[in-house]
């Protein structure tokens, strides 16, 4: 099967065609290896960067998770971290205000609430 430039998906990338497959300026992906050490293209003569199969599929995660799911460099940098240590992922959530709390119930931020309401009266 061949990808966009009429390459293999077995073949070596170049930064150019990788980062034009991903429409993406080339210094995204450079700076992606300063902030993903699991991304290491091959380097030859004159730093010219060779993605290998694996980096290039690393680095299409990468971009999905960043552009279409919503993650954060520091959380791609832990769901990769935990993937690397045979930890489970997480699901993905929803970067919404509405998401970012869905940890604590309704109900149970009430009864802390009141208890707190409680302690304060207490004291005065």
């Amino acid at each position: 099967m061949a990808s966009l430039g009429g390459k293999s998906d077995q073949a070596f990338r170049t930064i150019g065609e990788l980062a034009a497959e991903l429409g993406l300026p080339q210094h995204i992906l450079r700076y992606w290896e300063t902030r993903f050490p699991q991304l290491k293209p091959l380097q030859r003569a004159g730093n010219r960067r060779y993605y290998r199969p694996d980096d290039v599929a690393l680095a299409r995660r990468i971009h999905r998770l960043l552009s279409e799911e919503g993650y954060t460099i520091r959380g791609v940098q832990q769901l990769l971290n935990r993937k690397s240590n045979g930890e489970a992922a997480p699901e993905p959530v929803a970067a919404t205000p509405s998401a970012q709390h869905a940890a604590f119930p309704l109900e149970e931020l009430r009864t802390i609430r009141r208890t707190l309401a409680d302690a304060l009266a207490a004291d005065a």
